[in-house]
């Protein structure tokens, strides 16, 4: 979960150290059970609008388990380049409104601007490998920027979506920027990092305008519609249309995103190509294929989407990074039978001493080969909410040497300490 800060003080930090066993399970029997005692230690540092760093990752040092030669620090966390970027959860150099911003860090229900190319991606559903990623913001003019790797240290997900305010072109500066705008993006997949998989192209045009616009004081709402239209470069008949409207409402103790798309699927291409299952099915594709993402077959048809978005805290949003309520969930129903869920729920009760959150995927739901992942995580704050309890549990699963992902499932029970309160 995010830390609270003194949201008063110009310059804050947080120190925290975490100590917890740590199961790792083989399911369906396959492998053997790992014990691990984990520290985490994590180095936070607020300086406001244009600077934060939260920097740390955790170290396991085996308990039993790992066959033989198997050594003190699991080696899977660490034996690649990549892995080195979990040190760095998140790096912010600049502000949203600044002309141009950089941020680092994991990648947790990641949109590229439209989303219809990079849609709720997660760059660590891999257990194995622990990128950090980048996204460079900009904004020159009529011209807004979004450009982001999915692994700095390794050659992965890598693209950018380049939108242009049509309003802004035609009639000068506008009072509300953005109300009509056209967008490209385009990603491509080197296909390296952890484990190698093959290279894919996509490209993808929209359209967007803002059709209601209503501000008071701090509240707003924002109604638009879109329109969009992408293909997979090089491969003939493989594109994808869609269409949708979207709402979006902010008031002093709510942040609330609303989307619902109507989407055309042919010839292998499908909006929200890299999403949260991307970095397992780039290996194997949910299926009984057995093959990877760019190789399986997809069927053609429609589909419906949508998105909800909600943060609520009882105070107030501000700056606070922790909220009463955190909800976000997409969900896409094929019209040939298939269903994929994607969500997550974090919640504070009991003056914020006990923190609840949840979250799974599924892939394929409605189909004999669904592929299913859920974890969860509570802590406990007491000792004037210096001290705090944790449990943390659910399911993984592991690429493997030969192809098909290994079931797995983890469960860890500890304590941490820090001065966020």
């Amino acid at each position: 979960m995010p830390v609270l800060l003194p949201s008063a003080a110009r310059w804050g930090y947080l120190l925290r150290l975490e100590a917890t066993t740590l199961t790792l399970l083989p399911r369906r029997g396959v492998g053997e059970d790992e014990g691990f005692i984990q520290l985490e230690p994590t180095l936070v540092i607020d300086g406001g609008e244009k600077f934060g760093l939260n920097a740390g990752a955790p170290v396991r040092l085996r308990m039993w388990g790992g066959g033989e030669g198997a050594g003190l620090v699991r080696k899977e966390d660490w034996d690649s380049l990549s892995d080195w970027g979990q040190l760095v959860r998140a790096l912010k150099l600049g502000a949203d409104t600044s002309p141009v911003a950089l941020w680092v860090g994991a990648m947790e229900g990641f949109h590229l601007v439209s989303g219809h190319l990079v849609q709720r991606y997660s760059n660590r559903t891999n257990p194995d490998y622990h990128p950090a990623g980048a996204l460079l913001t900009g904004t020159l003019g009529p011209l807004y920027m979004e450009a982001f790797s999915s692994d700095v240290l390794g050659a992965r997900l890598m693209g950018g979506e380049l939108e242009l305010d049509v309003q802004h072109v035609l009639f000068g500066r506008p009072k509300q920027p953005g109300r009509y705008t056209l967008s490209l993006s385009a990603i491509h997949d080197w296909g390296r990092g952890e484990v190698k998989s093959a290279e894919v192209t996509l490209a993808h045009l929209d359209a967007t305008a803002v059709v209601l616009v209503q501000r008071k004081g701090r509240r707003a709402l924002e109604m638009h519609v879109f329109a969009g239209w992408g293909g997979r470069p090089g491969a003939g008949g493989a594109w994808g249309a869609v269409a949708g409207v979207g709402a979006d409402a902010v008031t002093p103790t709510l942040d609330l995103r609303l989307r619902l798309e109507a989407r055309r699927q042919h010839g292998g291409f499908r909006q929200g190509y890299f999403g949260a299952d991307y970095e397992l099915a780039r290996l194997q594709a949910a299926g009984t294929s057995g093959l990877p993402l760019a190789q399986a077959s997809f069927p053609e048809g429609y589909s419906v989407y949508a998105e909800a978005m909600v943060a609520w805290d009882a105070v107030l949003l501000g700056e606070v990074l922790q909220r009463h309520l955190h909800l976000s969930m997409g969900a896409e129903a094929f019209s040939w039978g298939r269903v994929d869920v994607d969500g997550r729920l974090a919640v504070q009760l009991l003056h914020r001493n006990l923190e609840v959150a949840v979250k799974g995927l599924a892939v394929g739901m409605r189909q004999p080969w669904a592929r299913y992942l859920a974890s969860g995580e509570v802590r406990w704050r007491f000792w004037g909410g210096r001290l705090y309890a944790l449990g943390q549990g659910g399911t993984l699963l592991y690429p493997t040497a030969e192809g098909p992902l290994r079931p797995g499932a983890f469960a860890s029970l500890g304590m941490g300490v820090d001065n966020g309160r």
